[in-house]
């Protein structure tokens, strides 16, 4: 049953002259102050939807992007200045990126805002997608075997330090402690210090394609999933619903359908369907400009690859429009009764779901979506248990 509403902002600034026949991404490039801007837009947005009763605040970390989209490199210390700015929404880290990490570094930097936020930040983590951060930072992407793998053993890694007073790991990639000498003894384990306070740790997991070993690894370690919404294409995909179920269970752990899984939805409403298309359409667009070529939209031929790079092809070129994504589920547009009907649907479908993120492409100004949240908010969230009271006033 559906009980929580979150929010998912990756990072973008306000831009102009968005859409197919808009600006070229790899022909945007904004001052630093303007980039900067993006920790002014998740200000706003995080003290609203703290107001608005939202459950949690997810944020994206991303690195080296002059071209507006994702401009915020460091979330964990991003989260304790928000706490400091909010009082009752958790903080999402939607995804630390643990490849650009030595896993102990972020462990530590975890379980230091886990401590001074109270207990308000969720971890995540994730493989990477964007090959000029991970590959600068050092780690394989364009080698996808070999990123799983550093992967796996550095969440390996995180969990111990997290969970076991003192630890040692010697696997493929890490020698940890390494074999030397230490004040009179031979170091044999170390401590994380601090460890955070809150043990388990909560921790999601973006799901893409949603094969075998990643589902079996998710479950392994008690990571919940993240399914559409931001970067994917939104909705529900019902194959790793039913595939991360049965690997839960192979680990002893039995949900309804749609358990430990949080899904994904970009929104828009106006008063009719129709209006909430030529409304966001051009948002749409932009979302699938910038996320399309990194292979994170399904259906791009090679073609469409090149086209949507030229504004003046890629509003001929047959790419992705908003209207199908809406029939599809994808994209929830129109006035809130339908909104809800559509959620109802999932529900139904999913009885053991119960958190869903809303939000919106990028290049959508900051404005819409303030304006959008509140509207979702007030008209949609109250129509689901654990969201009947009304949002609470402004001080």
């Amino acid at each position: 049953m559906i009980t929580k509403f979150d929010t998912l902002y990756a990072g973008h600034v306000d831009m102009s002259d968005v859409g197919y026949a808009g600006t070229p991404v790899n022909d945007r490039n904004f001052t630093n102050d303007h980039l900067a801007t993006a920790f002014d837009k998740a200000e706003a947005i995080a003290v609203l939807v703290d107001r608005l009763g939202y459950d949690a605040f997810w944020m994206a970390e991303h690195h080296f992007q002059p071209e507006g989209y994702e401009c915020i490199p460091n979330l964990l210390l991003f989260h304790v200045h928000l706490a400091h700015l909010t009082k009752n929404i958790k903080l999402g880290c939607g995804f630390n990126i643990a490849p650009m990490w030595h896993p102990l570094r972020l462990a530590e930097d975890f379980a230091t805002a886990d401590i001074l936020t109270g207990g308000r930040v969720i971890m995540g983590v994730g493989r990477g997608y964007h090959t000029r951060e991970v590959e600068t930072f050092g780690a394989p992407l364009l080698d996808q075997e070999g990123n799983r793998d550093l992967f796996e053993e550095q969440v390996e890694i995180i969990f111990k330090a997290f969970n076991e007073p003192s630890f040692s790991h010697h696997g493929k990639h890490y020698d940890l402690p390494p074999n030397v000498p230490y004040r009179g003894y031979d170091l044999k384990d170390i401590t994380l210090v601090p460890r955070p306070k809150n043990l388990p740790v909560e921790c999601w997991q973006p799901i893409q394609g949603g094969g075998e070993r990643a589902l079996d690894f998710m479950a392994k370690h008690g990571i919940k999933g993240v399914i559409g919404g931001g970067v994917a294409e939104g909705g529900v995909m019902d194959d790793v619903m039913v595939n991360y179920q049965a690997a839960l269970a192979k680990y002893g752990h039995e949900t309804e359908l749609g358990g430990d899984l949080s899904v994904g939805f970009q929104f828009y409403l106006a008063d009719t369907q129709d209006e909430a298309i030529k409304a966001a359409s051009a948002y749409y667009e932009e979302n699938v400009k910038m996320f399309g070529p990194l292979r994170l939209h399904r259906g791009l031929s090679e073609r469409q690859m090149i086209e949507i790079a030229d504004r003046k092809l890629a509003p001929n070129a047959g790419l992705p429009t908003l209207e199908a994504a809406v029939k599809s589920g994808a994209f929830l547009a129109g006035p809130p009764d339908l909104i809800i009907e559509q959620l109802k649907t999932v529900e139904k479908n999913y009885p053991g779901l119960e958190t869903l993120d809303v939000g919106h492409p990028v290049g959508t100004p900051q404005k819409v979506i303030l304006e959008q949240l509140e509207w979702f908010a007030k008209e949609v969230m109250p129509a689901f248990k654990g969201k009947v009271e009304a949002a609470v006033p402004a001080d």
